[in-house]
């Protein structure tokens, strides 16, 4: 009886015996062939950091199914639940990279490392490794894949562009390379095409006003280009990249790297050299390009912390009738639009102890150039200098910079006939955060610049970060203002086309923006997949608004403050999936409703779209080292320049998609190629309107009649009577097309 009975305990005993056990587990975190340092760990409610070999050890655990959990700044979140006395053997945890730009480090906010979540300024942040599902020659093309970033052609002859954030006009973009001024007025047109995608660690991009930390041109937003940490990364590397079209790209560096000093350099070529007119205008549909990029960057001193980075560019493009050569060059016999650029950048960043830095940049911008039998010659020096100091106190930090600019300029128009642009910008700005929970953060800012021709202005920012309690949510509040002064020349190609006469007033006021929005994120991990939700509602107010009027005569183009405002409204939503199979989903919409406001009417801006949206759908075939991705981009129906009444043209562009396909396989660590169609359904802007670029066929307007005011007249030989203008571009020219490459990679 009593042996029955102890037969009948004996599983109580056993479970209250494996209950009451005590466990450890141990592990080592890695990414690759890294290990990873400083990751948190948690199990069951505790908490503990990875140590400098990666290790973690959690001891006097109970035998119960715990969820274990690993996050760390620039990796995807790890989640895993295990019973403890399964793993009396050290536990290997691999972390993905934050390809989901979901928890990576963002420095564009508040000028200092931290997580993407823990940042209180919204930042966008887009990895290498989206660029690469639809492989560009550039970084221009590329940027056609972030929500609300919308690279735009501005010209059908030279195929030159800028860069639309929330439909605002390049010129309101501030371009930053590691957080300096690089890219600004000539270099927005064209320095930055030659930017390789291979030298970019990320992309971040702030929406809305950044003038307080950033200062003049941040009125619609920022994009900074964060270039490779040198030693970090292979020490060779290589990439190229052809199309059917004939266009040619080869990017390659090489990383040095020993105690006292890191080396990363590197060099981009892209060619295309081949006359294409497939909507036989008389006229090249993408102009022909050579262009050279070299750049270095090299950190050194203490824990290698001082960095200095230099690039030269140069290039030689050219558009126009396809019997154009260089004997033609500014002369009106045959039309060709030339430009030649040189650049040069220098960016320095020294640590002068834990509190203080010093950040300086110079980039020199010469430019040579004929629009027609039109010149245009101008060169621009801009040199930048920061001291920044950070001071931290138990009932904040605050953050003190002291900037000072000065921008060179000078060309060959009637602007700088009499002397030069000579523009000091000195400036003061103080930035304080402060923690009012674990959860609740709030950051303020004041920034005050004088100009040595406009004297003082001052820009407020005010934001708020609120966070969940699980820390998979975060809503952010962001007040911001923005300014802006405005060279003409050298911002708006349409002024340099020689197709139009420019009248500037003689009294411009520098623009103004303000700008309120709100921003949610939601981060939803699953037992194997992962989920981003991002929400952005905001509002733009702009006034001084400098505005290009095409409308008042086909002929001319008059830059003026607008009397009225503009403002911008809209949001943009995206959403993130991630699998562990390997399939991917990422897409995003954008609404915007733009309106320049005037004598109690309003108008909608030339190239500004209702809507927009981009996507990706991705799936990685593990057993084939294999991935298919599958990307587009749409765009809503924008208002068009035409040149009057009797112009046959369509006022509004048609609804925009292009659709691309890519298949990469990777042989091994060292070795991929890529292959794919850019234009599935070869889209093109010239199909179904009579014309696209007006009166192509007399580009220098020789036998336009023009009446006693000065307007072409319709005759036999100009039955619409327009002239020459190719500024009616809402797209490329370029169709279906295959192209493919392929990368090496040596650790």
């Amino acid at each position: 009886m009593n042996w029955n009975l102890s037969f009948l305990a004996l599983p109580f005993i056993l479970a209250a015996n494996t209950a009451f056990s005590q466990y450890k587990l141990s592990g080592k975190v890695r990414s690759g062939p890294e290990i990873v340092v400083g990751a948190t760990v948690t199990v069951a409610g505790n908490s503990v950091i990875t140590d400098t070999l990666g290790m973690f050890i959690f001891k006097e655990l109970s035998g119960q199914e715990v969820l274990l959990r690993l996050t760390s700044v620039g990796f995807q979140p790890f989640y895993k639940k295990l019973k403890v006395q399964d793993y009396d053997h050290e536990l290997i945890v691999e972390l993905m990279p934050a390809e989901n730009m979901l928890e990576s480090v963002v420095v564009s906010g508040a000028l200092k490392e931290v997580s993407k979540s823990e940042s209180i300024i919204a930042v966008d942040i887009i990895k290498p490794e989206l660029f690469r599902k639809n492989a560009s020659p550039g970084l221009f093309e590329g940027l056609q894949m972030i929500s609300g970033v919308r690279p735009q052609v501005n010209c059908s002859i030279c195929n030159t562009g800028d860069i639309h954030i929330n439909g605002m006009e390049g010129p309101y973009t501030a371009v930053l390379v590691d957080g300096m001024p690089i890219v600004s007025s000539l270099g927005t047109v064209y320095g930055l095409l030659g930017i390789p995608t291979g030298m970019i660690e990320r992309l971040e991009v702030v929406k809305g006003p950044a003038s307080t930390l950033y200062g003049t041109e941040a009125v619609a937003g920022l994009i900074n280009i964060i270039t490779r940490v040198p030693g970090k990364g292979p020490r060779l590397w290589m990439e190229t990249n052809l199309n059917s079209w004939g266009e040619a790209a080869l990017d390659l560096g090489i990383t040095v790297r020993n105690n006292k000093a890191s080396l990363l350099s590197g060099m981009s070529l892209f060619g295309f050299d081949r006359k294409i007119d497939k909507n036989q205008d008389g006229l090249t549909d993408l102009s022909l390009q050579k262009r050279i990029s070299w750049f270095n960057k090299i950190s050194y001193g203490k824990n290698l912390s001082g960095n200095l980075a230099l690039r030269y560019l140069f290039e030689d493009r050219w558009g126009g009738q396809t019997q154009w050569n260089n004997r033609f060059r500014g002369t009106d016999q045959v039309y060709g639009e030339s430009i030649l650029s040189h650049r040069l950048e220098i960016i320095g960043k020294n640590k002068i102890s834990s509190l203080f830095d010093i950040n300086y940049s110079f980039v020199s911008h010469k430019q040579d150039s004929h629009y027609g039998k039109v010149p245009f010659m101008a060169i621009q020096n801009i040199a930048f200098a920061q001291g920044l100091y950070r001071i931290s106190k138990s009932s904040g930090s605050y953050l003190v910079g002291l900037p000072l600019k000065y921008t060179f300029y000078e060309d060959n128009t009637a602007i700088t006939a009499l002397q030069p642009q000579r523009l000091f910008n000195p400036a003061v700005f103080v930035q304080y955060e402060k923690e009012m929970s674990s959860r609740l953060k709030t950051l303020s800012a004041f920034r005050i610049d004088y100009f040595s021709n406009k004297k003082w202005v001052q820009s407020p920012r005010l934001a708020i970060k609120y966070q969940s309690s699980d820390r998979l949510s975060n809503l952010r509040l962001n007040y911001g203002n923005g300014f802006r002064w405005v060279n003409v020349f050298s911002e708006d190609h349409a002024a340099l086309t020689g197709a139009r006469t420019v009248y500037i007033s003689d009294d411009l006021k520098p623009e103004r923006s303000q700008n309120i929005s709100a921003n949610f994120e939601r981060k939803l991990p699953m037992k194997s997949a992962f989920i981003g939700l991002d929400l952005t509602v905001f509002y733009s107010y702009f006034s001084n608004k400098i505005i290009p009027d095409y409308d008042r005569h086909p002929e001319k183009i008059y830059y003026d403050n607008l009397p009225g405002f503009l403002d911008s409204k809209g949001f943009s939503l995206s959403l993130d999936y991630n699998h562990s199979s390997g399939f991917r989903v990422n897409t995003s919409i954008s609404l915007l409703d733009i309106r320049n406001h005037e004598n109690k009417s309003w108008n909608r801006p030339i190239l500004t779209e209702k809507a927009s949206g981009t996507g990706l759908i991705s799936y990685k075939f593990n057993r084939l080292n294999s991935t298919i991705d599958y990307t587009f981009n749409w765009l809503s129906p924008m208002r068009l320049p035409l040149q009057g009444a009797s112009d046959p043209r369509p006022e509004y562009s048609p609804f925009t998609q292009i659709h691309n396909l890519q298949i990469t396989h990777t042989q091994s660590k060292r070795f991929e190629f890529f292959a794919g169609i850019k234009n599935l359904f070869d889209f093109l802007p010239y199909r179904n309107i009579p014309f696209l670029i007006a009166n192509a066929s007399d580009p220098f307007d020789k036998q336009v009649v023009f009446d006693q005011n000065g307007t072409a007249v319709p005759t036999a030989q100009n039955p619409y009577g327009l002239t020459f203008d190719p500024s009616y571009v809402y797209a490329s020219l370029q169709g279906i097309r295959l192209f493919g490459g392929f990368r090496i990679s040596l650790e």
